[in-house]
């Protein structure tokens, strides 16, 4: 971390590159919306940042628990970052749980901050502690600060004669105040956030403001801290920007898709976390064609997608793991019937309910085989939060192009994660082919286009084109129901085809860095963690190159010809080798496997790790 110092009024100021800061809390404490403000105003001020949000499992988890400890981090820097960081320069913890459940990750020396309000005998039982970790030593290693948030954020809003309830709920602004105190962070955005949240409620908006200023100004009144902090902005490229999550990426490029095709878009989803926020999200877009329809169940959900394809719509259904199952029987149909469907599965730890707020990469292999019968689709996967969109408005592409579901990977840890978007520009995106058959005259509905094999899409109610379709095998050209054999496998092979075809017009492999030696190979939210490593282990003197594949079926057409090159390949998956088995059954190459199942992303140090023992640094280069 590179520092240079200054001098402000009253303590020394250093100028940081970057810092990481984790709130945490119980559910109830409003630790999301502390580091989502955190966040805002980092972004604002024109930071590049990555965040964490990690949310407890249950949803009623008794309080002061470690089950029911919320937390959300934050890395904001003056350089690129590509996470949230591996371990937190600051810690907040409302209470001993959130202490327990996170100090482990606290980087030695770091900042701690305890709201010792909530260290009593009772919640320092329910956190598990035989005795106070404030006054055992086990601290010893962080410049603890013991504050009072309770006690003094009910002083800042005496005056407002507001329940001791309400005042409570307020604690998290005060949490707030001391970090833009520490970080010489402008209030003005939060200021502004909470006049709009609350600007029904007068009373709500005095509170808010007033923890919020009672939090800087306690700790300008007592300086508490010895150093504060400056972190400049970055150098990003030219462009406007904004902060997204993955999921509201998501939405907008399938927004701008509908709005590139002349489309209506259809979404059937049932509500499933982390996938819930889309529905949410795609709701407040009617006003771009956009129509939302929450089903009874997952298997509804596709099945209206599907019907709404068959009627000219782009059809998308949205999911996680468990939904993922209950929809591959439609999902077998609509590769039968050859329409365009999208399906987006929001990963998270499994199998069943499994960990529900937690993130994975297990669904690899559920997306490409995971149906009965010779059953193969498109699948592709987002590696960022600002990826998403520019995945979402792809799948919609190939789907409309080569009329077959495609089904895009996600996960929680991309989903509910933010980082700066640069906003493209509307003319720059490439074009949506949509090709509705018009012409009765000899009309057959299993035609196929030379190029892709896909077949027409006839939009039902258009005269002289009636047709039928159906699970049931069709015969080539004629779409008759026909179960002769010959047919049946020449079907099996169009349908195939019709998919690796696509390969024909993904991008070629792009690697970054070295051409030969150590290649790490990723897909999905790896992305972030790979690079930084990579780059790390680059400047270390190693020779490595990383390479990120977003097209995993078909995978691109020269990929074996770069996997060759390589001495060694290490693929680090949070699974336990989903891509690993896929590459060593095709290309024939074995792999370096690195795996984790935590539920929690991968580290830049855990790779970096992998790749000092595989790849040595040059000679005459420190290590």
């Amino acid at each position: 971390m590179d520092t240079t110092s200054t001098t402000r009024q009253k303590e020394p100021v250093e100028t940081l590159s970057r810092v990481v800061i984790r709130f945490a809390g119980d559910s109830g404490d409003g630790m999301q919306l502390t580091g989502t403000q955190f966040t805002a105003t980092a972004a604002a001020i024109g930071n590049d940042l990555a965040t964490f949000p990690d949310y407890p499992a249950e949803i009623r988890a008794p309080a002061g628990t470690l089950a029911g400890v919320s937390g959300f981090q934050v890395n904001f820097s003056s350089e690129d970052i590509f996470t949230p960081g591996d371990a937190p320069d600051v810690l907040v913890a409302m209470n001993p749980a959130a202490l327990k459940a996170n100090v482990k990750d606290l980087r030695p020396g770091g900042i701690l901050i305890v709201n010792t309000d909530s260290f009593r005998d009772s919640d320092l039982t329910k956190a598990g502690y035989a005795k106070s970790p404030l006054t055992d030593g086990s601290l010893a290693a962080f410049q603890v600060h013991e504050v009072d948030i309770t006690k003094l954020t009910r002083a800042a809003l005496k005056e407002t004669g507001l329940p001791q309830r309400i005042q409570d709920k307020c604690r998290n602004f005060f949490a707030l105040g001391m970090m833009y105190y520490l970080y010489h962070r402008p209030m003005d955005v939060s200021m502004h956030w909470i006049e709009q949240k609350f600007g029904k409620k007068p009373e709500l908006v005095e509170a808010n403001k007033l923890a919020l200023k009672g939090g800087y100004a306690y700790c300008e009144a007592t300086e508490i801290f010895q150093v504060t902090y400056e972190v400049p902005k970055a150098k990003l490229e030219p462009g406007t920007y904004r902060n997204i999550s993955g999921n509201q990426a998501l939405c907008l490029g399938f927004v701008a898709a509908a709005q590139k095709a002349g489309r209506p878009m259809f979404l059937g989803s049932y509500p499933i976390t982390p996938a819930s926020d889309i529905l949410h999200e795609m709701s407040n877009y009617k006003n771009f064609g956009i129509v939302t329809f929450q089903a009874e169940d997952e298997i509804a959900a596709i099945g209206s997608a599907l019907g709404a394809a068959f009627a000219g719509d782009i059809g998308l259904t949205t999911t996680s793991g468990p939904g993922m199952a209950l929809k591959m029987e439609f999902i077998g149909l609509a590769i039968m019937v050859e329409l365009p469907l999208v399906i987006v599965d929001i990963q998270r730890g499994g199998p069943s309910t499994g960990l529900p707020t937690k993130t994975e990469q297990a669904d690899l292999l559920q997306a490409m085989f995971g149906r009965p019968s010779e059953a193969p689709c498109i699948v592709i996967a987002a590696r960022s939060s600002s990826d998403c969109f520019d995945v979402a408005y792809e799948a919609v592409r190939l789907a409309m192009k080569h009329m077959t579901p495609v089904i895009l990977l996600s996960d929680g840890y991309i989903a509910n994660g933010a980082e700066p978007w640069k906003l493209p520009k509307i003319d720059a995106l490439p074009a949506i082919d949509v090709r509705l058959h018009t012409e009765a005259t000899g009309f057959l509905p299993y035609a196929r286009d030379p190029e892709t094999l896909a077949r027409p899409w006839a939009v039902p109610g258009t005269p002289g084109l009636e047709h039928r379709i159906g699970g049931i095998e069709k015969s080539n050209g004629t779409g008759n129901i026909s179960y002769e054999p010959a047919n049946h496998e020449a079907m099996v092979h169009l349908r195939a085809d019709k998919v690796a075809r696509v390969a024909n017009e993904i991008p070629p492999c792009n690697v970054e860095g070295d051409p030969d030696g150590l290649l790490v190979l990723g897909w999905g939210s790896t992305f972030g963690a790979i690079t930084g490593a990579v780059r790390r282990g680059r400047a270390e003197g190693r020779r490595v190159g990383h390479l990120h594949l977003r097209y995993l079926n078909p995978m691109p057409a020269d990929l074996g010809e770069v996997l060759a090159r390589y001495d060694t390949i290490l693929l680090p998956e949070m699974n336990l080798g989903q891509l690993a088995m896929l590459i060593r059954a095709k290309f024939l190459r074995d792999v370096v496997q690195l795996n984790k199942v935590q539920g929690q992303p991968f580290k830049e140090s855990e790779i970096l790790a992998k790749i000092q023992d595989l790849a040595p640094a040059k000679e005459g280069v420190r290590a």
